[in-house]
């Protein structure tokens, strides 16, 4: 039985929550390495901080994914999930800029981690739900836009976390200075409004979205749940049979998630020595938290891009294909990425970013497109997070290995961005090796 046309109006209002989250996670991106230098933590220890995001990614997520597949209740399927995952997230946001007094009791690296560890967890408990929403509600013909459509909304979410910073402090004069060990006003304020959108825009989600009720969504799926199944054993069976398509886009993914874990620590430290010229130690002058407000403005810029590009995504893939359409994107932004070598005038890297801004929007919406047609609709959450193995996975290695890199190439972080520009290259090319599948 095929599934319902939905309204655009039906897609946005089902997506809407992902502005919120995108928010958060914008937050979290542009000035985690900020607040963990503040801190006190080194540019070569970042990238261990960081390690505490993507680990409980591959916990949380397809725990998720395993339950919301399993879940009936008033609130639906999904929905319990985004608004419980709301709730903590909320109180997350609040709480990592406030965090400086356990500074004093405990060693910065444990509260950075445990704190980045809590953010991240809440974050996913409402984000994985969110992609097999789409592919629970909509019918194939409808996901590339359902997806795209995320992505627009994604984007507009990380614009206005990237560039509230910046926006507090140059437009309505909130402090951008703090004392040595505080987090300034303007970031800290950034994080209150990041709470409030968090939690409003997934309550219009949950509000506005009505789930296929259980008698109605068995109808579309042809096949059955395995009598032998049981629990949680599940998801490691499910692990086991993963199919061939998901593999495949695996490997893009594994190199795409490289190129941005890469510039999302290191973009800071980047700016302040590459572009700005302080030394490795200046952590908290007036110029490095210039120049830290100009990396979110940075990020919000292709973050922008990519939510007009999700716009017109359906329609370049009806020209030149999915996987064209995403080899093509990727490609763009790892010459983006590669540029910022050449660039000393802060203004020019917006045209980097401008680059950038393709590759995040395909990578939002396309691996999950070419995903949903190939594995079952009761399988759908658990694949989901399961597929988030690809993601969280490069993640570790370059957060264990980004300190010994950087180290060899003498504490010069900018080739850590080359690295991100190369890994941006080798997805792009990885993309011809997908075998399509149709929904089954």
């Amino acid at each position: 039985m095929e599934k319902p046309i939905l309204k655009i109006s039906s897609i946005w209002n089902m997506s809407l929550g992902f502005l919120g989250i995108q928010f958060g996670f914008a937050l979290q991106n542009v000035n985690g390495s900020r607040i963990l230098q503040t801190f006190g933590a080194d540019a070569e220890h970042l990238s261990y901080f960081w390690l505490a995001a993507p680990i409980t990614g591959l916990i949380v997520q397809p725990l998720v994914g395993h339950f919301s597949d399993k879940t009936w209740n008033r609130l639906g399927r999904r929905r319990p999930y985004f608004l419980g995952g709301a709730i903590l997230s909320s109180a997350a946001l609040i709480l990592l800029p406030n965090s400086s007094g356990l500074v004093a009791f405990l060693p910065p690296l444990l509260v950075g981690a445990g704190l980045l560890m809590l953010m991240d967890a809440s974050f996913n408990i409402s984000m994985e739900p969110f992609r097999a929403l789409v592919a629970d509600m909509l019918p194939d013909k409808q996901r590339t836009h359902g997806f795209a459509i995320q992505t627009c909304l994604i984007g507009i979410g990380a614009v206005l976390g990237s560039s509230l910073p910046y926006i507090l402090a140059e437009m309505f004069s909130i402090s951008k200075t703090a004392e040595s060990g505080l987090v300034p006003d303007n970031v800290l304020f950034s994080f209150y409004v990041g709470a409030f959108i968090f939690m409003g825009t997934i309550i219009w989600t949950v509000y506005s979205t009505k789930e296929y009720p259980p008698h109605i969504y068995r109808e579309f799926d042809s096949k059955t749940e395995p009598a032998t199944s049981r629990g949680i054993i599940q998801i490691f069976i499910d692990l086991a049979h993963i199919p061939k398509t998901m593999k495949q886009i695996g490997v893009v993914q594994f190199f795409s998630w490289c190129a941005l874990f890469l510039m999302w620590v290191y973009m800071t430290p980047v700016i302040a020595q590459h572009v700005y010229g302080l030394p490795a130690d200046d952590r908290s002058s007036a110029i490095y938290n210039e120049a830290a407000n100009w990396v979110g403005i940075m990020f919000g810029t292709y973050n922008a891009i990519s939510a007009l590009v999700a716009l017109f995504i359906p329609f370049i893939a009806k020209k030149i294909g999915k996987k064209g359409t995403h080899s093509l994107s990727l490609f763009i932004g790892g010459i983006g990425i590669l540029s910022l070598f050449f660039i000393k005038n802060p203004n020019l890297l917006l045209a980097s970013m401008f680059c950038v801004g393709f590759a995040w929007a395909s990578i939002l919406s396309m691996p999950y497109s070419l995903l949903a047609g190939a594995i079952p609709h009761h399988k759908m959450g658990i694949f989901m997070g399961i597929f988030n193995f690809f993601i969280v996975v490069p993640q570790i290695v370059i957060g264990l290995m980004g300190g010994w890199i950087l180290s060899l190439v003498h504490n010069q972080v900018i080739y850590l961005l080359i690295l991100s520009g190369v890994c941006f290259l080798i997805a792009s090319c990885s993309v011809f090796f997908i075998q399509e599948k149709k929904e089954i």
